[in-house]
């Protein structure tokens, strides 16, 4: 086996099994971006006459031939190759034979790693930003069509004030654009080429780099070798990027599972996304928000994973950072199908908008409101907020609402009220907060119409 291996000849006889299985890559599935990486090094070293252009030739055409056989899943993975790059070099030397070995040449496995990671970090920003695109789209559509649906909005879960299940689901459209816009500065960061740094210290051949980094849609190419060799940040950034999104996914999770709960009474699962019990009929839970709940533990701990990884490492390529690649899998393994799932599920939760309307003028929420009506006829809002304090105590000891107290109470609390002052309704209170950013209907299907511009 040491005949297999890039680095056997300084080695006698064969490595433990234990420590192949032990060593060997987690990249088993990254083959289209490693021979795409090999095709680009091959095409610039033949350009540059670093390596015979006809031996150029056979690797590309050999490299495509390599890609037939992943692609028809031919190719059996042999542990004592250790990782793609292995595998696809000793497929390329079966196919062509002598000049496959030119293809090494002024290439590093360090700077060919990074390539790869750099590769998958970047197409996998794309693929979060298109499915956090399509789920704000989603929220979008219900935005506007419940701009004008009044539902109770609460602060320390305790009803505050009314606002609509669209400015509501709107509010998570707005964390997940700034997600997006995340994913896309990760991207930004990513996208320079790091091939041509060789082992850490750069390369003796007369490599363009710039050719490259073309063919391969990257931005520039890194100044330094040391660091290209060895940075991870744009791993870092993209599980803290998913991590952020997870959490915000976690958050409106957490209120579909209260909404849906009879204490609530909110919303009614679609039975398409939920579970039930083993013992009690009755059941219908909410599993998919629980899992996606659940879930963000785990990209929590891939974040810090990465983090432990980086932060003893001295300059500049340290085996440890083989790891890389998993913590970035597994949490695009969680974040990807959250996204997935809730566009799907979150336009079929059936709102039960009577009810939500009803519970929108509960709990004293209209209080702040008629501390503003004292307030526009000239009383200072300190004095007026302990005038309506005083109200809500009063109406808490008759067991009644705000709107249920008889105007004499009003009367004595301050002269300043009016019999007006019954006027004030959870749709005047919507009404009343008509300025960007408020939860009026009309700024709510500006709001809308603004967030899915900003999806480009």
């Amino acid at each position: 086996m040491a005949e297999q291996r890039t680095w056997g000849g300084r080695f006698e006889g064969e490595m433990d099994l234990l420590t192949q299985l032990y060593t060997a890559g987690a990249d088993h599935d990254l083959w289209e971006h490693d021979i795409a990486g090999s095709v680009a090094h091959a095409r610039m070293l033949g350009q540059q006459s670093i390596i015979p252009q006809a031996d150029a030739a056979a690797i590309i055409a050999g490299l495509a031939l390599v890609l037939d056989d992943f692609r028809a899943g031919r190719v059996i993975w042999k542990p004592e190759l250790e990782d793609i790059h292995t595998h696809v070099e000793a497929l390329l030397r079966e196919k062509i034979g002598a000049p496959a070995g030119r293809l090494h040449t002024a290439r590093s496995r360090n700077d060919q790693v990074a390539l790869l990671n750099r590769m998958l970090v970047r197409e996998l920003c794309d693929r979060v930003n298109d499915a956090a695109g399509a789920f704000i789209s989603v929220l979008c559509d219900l935005g506007e069509r419940h701009a004008a649906d009044p539902m109770p909005g609460y602060t320390h879960v305790q009803r505050a004030q009314p606002v609509t299940l669209g400015h509501h689901l709107l509010a998570y459209g707005e964390m997940l654009l700034r997600d997006r816009e995340r994913f896309q500065d990760c991207r930004r960061r990513t996208n320079v080429l790091p091939l041509g740094s060789g082992a850490l210290a750069g390369s003796p051949y007369p490599l363009d780099r710039e050719m490259v980094a073309a063919e391969l849609g990257f931005d520039s190419v890194s100044r330094n070798s040391m660091d290209a060799t060895a940075d991870r940040d744009f791993v870092a950034e993209f599980c803290a990027a998913a991590a952020i999104t997870q959490a915000h996914l976690s958050r409106l999770s957490e209120e579909i599972v209260l909404w849906s709960t009879a204490e609530f009474g909110f919303v009614r699962l679609p039975d398409a996304f939920a579970t039930g019990s083993s013992i009690m009929p009755q059941k219908k839970n909410a599993d998919v928000a629980e899992l996606a709940r659940g879930r963000a533990g785990r990209v929590f701990g891939e974040l810090m994973g990465i983090l432990t990884t980086m932060k003893g490492l001295p300059m500049a390529y340290n085996r440890d950072l083989q790891e890389d690649k998993t913590y970035v899998i597994a949490v695009a393994n969680v974040v990807l199908p959250t996204l997935r799932i809730f566009a799907a599920m979150v336009p079929a939760l059936e709102f039960d908008l009577a009810r939500m309307r009803e519970t929108a003028g509960l709990g004293y929420s209209l209080a702040t409101d008629i501390a503003d009506y004292l307030v526009k006829r000239g009383l200072p809002f300190r004095e007026a907020h302990g005038i309506v304090g005083g109200l809500v105590r009063e109406a808490e000891q008759r067991h009644c609402e705000l709107n249920e107290l008889p105007f004499a109470v009003y009367a004595s609390a301050s002269p300043l009220f009016s019999r007006d002052v019954a006027e004030i309704t959870v749709d005047s209170a919507l009404a009343a907060r008509d300025i960007p950013g408020g939860t009026a209907p009309r700024q709510v299907r500006l709001a809308a119409a603004a967030l899915r511009g900003a999806l480009g």
